[in-house]
């Protein structure tokens, strides 16, 4: 299959409204060739393209912040001696000074298929800022590894915020471009846009079903990125980010797992397939130790939980990991009442909330949590409409045949 850098370079005919225009490039390091060169060298070797200025998102155009909440400063490329702007440091949206450098921006970002994941933000925020200036924003569309399927609450009205761009479930089903096409007609933006699509992608297609497995590279698109199967998880184990439990920063296996020293992982499995086997499907849990180097949890053990979505017990259609993490958090409630879960500090720098809310897009998971008396079903009632609508809303906007 091709992505749409691959077919963009390939391409002079796809470049060629582009002649005489300056162009500028948001990218980070996945935005990768198929022999993985750097997008950013790929089109300053274009004869036909006038690169005059680079974007880097959430953790910098070179992957280099480590945590959350990490800024990066804007620079000069020491290879092409263009500005690089950051749209993680002292501004998330584009200035004016930066979109004076440029005439169309090409967005270059491999997603992770989740509301949470901060690129598809940063795509909101460019396209509003290129409605307002005139600009032009091609999407170079690139697979969502997490495929199709549709799982979690939408957020909310009053709950946007960096990590929730817009009525959306956790798990969105869609490419960037088609994410693009989607803002664009929610927020009523008048702006030239459009997706260089992709070739040949097939995301109900095993064994990748999204990402094209044996055929492509996986490059972290961000630094706790490092494979399918955390792509697989993140829907679910990102909500870790807003509960004291360790998702795994500072061990190898980020966003695949959770633990804390104060919990037994094996009573943890038991309690989630008693309260609802179902939910558990497509994937298989495992009991395992873990001593984080950095980040919650640093240089304890812990008693965890891995997440295993590899073959041979995967189940792409059955799995469903926004239900399989908010289990987790039903189970410890139940069997530690008193359990310290929720963090509170100013997540993504939403104030007065709680990050878990702020992640979910709303109290309502938090709330099923942490009442008593909430079962698995109660939650479905809420989630299911949810997910039935986005199925509804999304539909005009997808590019690709399923």
């Amino acid at each position: 299959m091709k992505f749409g850098l691959d077919r963009f370079l390939e391409d002079s005919s796809i470049r060629a409204p582009l002649a005489g225009k300056r162009v500028a490039l948001l990218a980070h390091p996945a935005s990768v060739t198929p022999d993985l060169t750097h997008a950013l060298d790929a089109l300053a070797a274009l004869p036909d393209i006038t690169l005059s200025a680079a974007f880097g998102p959430q953790h910098g155009i070179k992957g280099d912040k480590q945590d959350n909440m990490m800024e990066s400063p804007d620079f000069t490329d020491p290879q092409h001696g263009i500005p690089v702007f950051s749209l993680y440091g002292e501004v998330r949206r584009p200035t004016d000074t930066m979109l004076d450098t440029f005439d169309v921006l090409l967005v270059d970002l491999q997603d992770l298929g989740c509301r949470i994941y901060t690129f598809i933000t940063t795509l909101r925020y460019v396209l509003e800022a290129a409605a307002q200036h005139g600009k032009s924003v091609w999407v170079l569309d690139r697979p969502n590894p997490a495929g199709r399927p549709v799982e979690g609450l939408t957020l909310r009205a009053g709950w946007e915020s960096f990590v929730g761009a817009g009525p959306m479930p956790m798990r969105h089903g869609l490419s960037m471009g088609e994410l693009g096409l989607w803002f664009i007609d929610q927020l009523k933006l008048d702006v030239d846009y459009r997706v260089v699509e992709m070739e040949g992608w097939q995301p109900d297609t095993a064994p990748g079903y999204g990402w094209p497995l044996g055929m492509r590279e996986w490059i972290n698109p961000s630094p706790n990125a490092p494979n399918l199967s955390m792509a697989r998880c993140y829907a679910g184990t990102v909500m870790l980010e807003g509960a004291t439990l360790s998702e795994g920063r500072g061990t190898t296996r980020p966003l695949e797992l959770f633990g804390a020293p104060d919990i037994d992982a094996r009573k943890v499995i038991a309690t989630m397939q008693a309260l609802d086997p179902h939910w558990l499907q497509g994937c298989v849990l495992r009991e395992c130790w873990f001593e984080p180097t950095f980040h919650k949890h640093v240089g304890k053990l812990c008693s965890g939980v891995q997440i295993h979505v590899e073959a041979p017990h995967y189940n792409h259609a059955a799995f469903r990991p926004w239900r399989v993490q908010a289990l987790a958090f039903k189970a410890i409630r139940q069997l530690y009442s008193d359990y310290e879960l929720w963090r509170d500090f100013p997540y993504e720098y939403a104030f007065g909330k709680l990050p878990i809310d702020v992640i979910n897009g709303s109290p309502l998971l938090r709330e099923w949590v942490d009442d008593a008396q909430a079962t698995p079903a109660d939650l479905d009632a809420l989630t299911i409409p949810d997910e039935q609508s986005w199925e509804e809303a999304r539909r005009p906007f997808m590019l690709y045949p399923s």
